[in-house]
């Protein structure tokens, strides 16, 4: 979770996980670099995957859980710049992963980033969105913060697998295992 592969390596996957059909990339940003303030050699490294990425849609995790809110709010800024698709809270391999808090801060900065420039950015909330509740509350902070115009899947996703597992159980009345 902490995004130490080199851009060469990220850049490498990015294409190689492309060829053999993926249509949406995902990658965590260089903790370090942030924690360092070199914000510019982020924003470069998000540039570069998502130049490999052949138009499919790119996701950047920021590892909420290891920054600060005014990280979060410049890595929010950066993601926006670089002309990825989603900024995503984390990896859920934390112990702590999204937060109501986190999801706050960063619909913020989205929201500001498409009132200074018109350029609509996906947001997905991940890790530890266990039950029904907990979707519920991403969901009403992206409408009271974001509006409705996020509230698609193009724009909002929630990343949960464990929370369709017990939908599904749930519907079907028996365990059901699908993620």
């Amino acid at each position: 979770p902490n995004g130490y592969d080199t851009p060469a390596s990220k850049c490498f996957q990015a294409t190689d996980a492309v060829n053999n059909g993926a249509s949406e990339i995902d990658m965590v940003i260089n903790i370090g670099w942030v924690k360092d303030g070199l914000y510019d050699k982020v924003l470069e490294e998000i540039k570069a995957i998502k130049g490999h990425c052949d138009g499919r849609l790119l996701k950047v995790i920021i590892e909420t859980c290891l920054l600060t809110e005014a990280e979060k709010i410049e890595m929010c800024r950066v993601v926006s710049e670089s002309g990825a698709d989603y900024i995503k809270t984390s990896t859920g391999k934390e112990k702590i992963s999204a937060t109501p808090e986190a999801a706050y801060v960063m619909c913020q900065a989205i929201k500001a980033y498409y009132e200074k420039t018109g350029i609509q950015i996906g947001f997905k909330p991940a890790g530890g969105i266990n039950t029904v509740h907990d979707a519920v509350v991403y969901y009403t902070i992206v409408k009271e913060v974001l509006g409705e115009k996020w509230l698609t899947n193009q724009w909002l996703r929630l990343g949960t697998s464990r929370l369709t597992n017990l939908l599904l159980s749930e519907i079907l009345g028996k365990e059901i295992k699908y993620f």
